[in-house]
């Protein structure tokens, strides 16, 4: 068996409230095995600055921005997971998430203009990606405007639609709620197990 790198992203800028709670479950799962490393930031802290749409890395290959975004480009590269966890604000993902997002720019620039690998040939197809999100609203389409979001952030970081994973809960929305959901913890343990079976099997194929 191969080690296994996570990356834990906390998109909210509420600190332990249910989106992280939802993140810290799956990251305790997946921890039970010993050869799961995990790396969580929290994004509210990482210095992650506006992307200015300025394009200068359609021709750079990288931002000319210096800041949280240099560290956190590398783990994203690095990793074989990679979950985002982020509250639906006013229909959308949070602020925070969506900085994130939009700085990604530097890998679409990678992908489509520059022609270059984002990631090395072999790992193309074995990386997975998880969205973790909640919300206080209990409609149906509350999450409906963050998921072409998220498709387009891990399209281009080479995760396909067939590896990213969803785990979204509405009507929870004061800090905590979501500890008294009646299936949440035992769906995240499902899922957390779920994703650790398949990293073992792709990385090790």
């Amino acid at each position: 068996m191969v080690p296994i790198h996570v990356l834990a992203i906390a998109g909210s800028p509420r600190r332990h409230g249910n989106s992280e709670i939802l993140l810290d479950w799956v990251i305790e799962g997946m921890k039970s095995d010993p050869l799961v490393h995990v790396n969580k930031v929290i994004l509210n802290e990482a210095d992650i600055q506006p992307c200015q749409g300025c394009n200068s890395c359609e021709r750079l290959n990288r931002c000319i921005k210096h800041d949280g975004m240099e560290v956190l480009e590398k783990e994203i590269i690095d990793a074989d997971c990679i979950i985002l966890s982020a509250p639906i604000y006013c229909m959308g993902i949070c602020a925070q998430a969506k900085a994130l997002i939009d700085r990604a720019q530097v890998f679409r620039s990678r992908k489509y203009v520059l022609k270059l690998p984002v990631v090395p040939p072999g790992r193309k197809g074995k990386r997975l990606g998880v969205f973790i999100s909640t919300a206080g609203q209990d409609w149906d389409y509350v999450f409906d405007a963050a998921i072409p979001t998220i498709k387009c952030f891990f399209h281009v970081i080479e995760v396909k639609d067939r590896d990213i994973h969803y785990f979204m809960v509405n009507q929870v929305d004061e800090k905590g709620a979501v500890l008294n959901h009646p299936t949440a913890r035992n769906e995240v343990s499902d899922l957390s197990r779920l994703l650790v079976h398949t990293l073992q099997e792709r990385l090790s194929g």
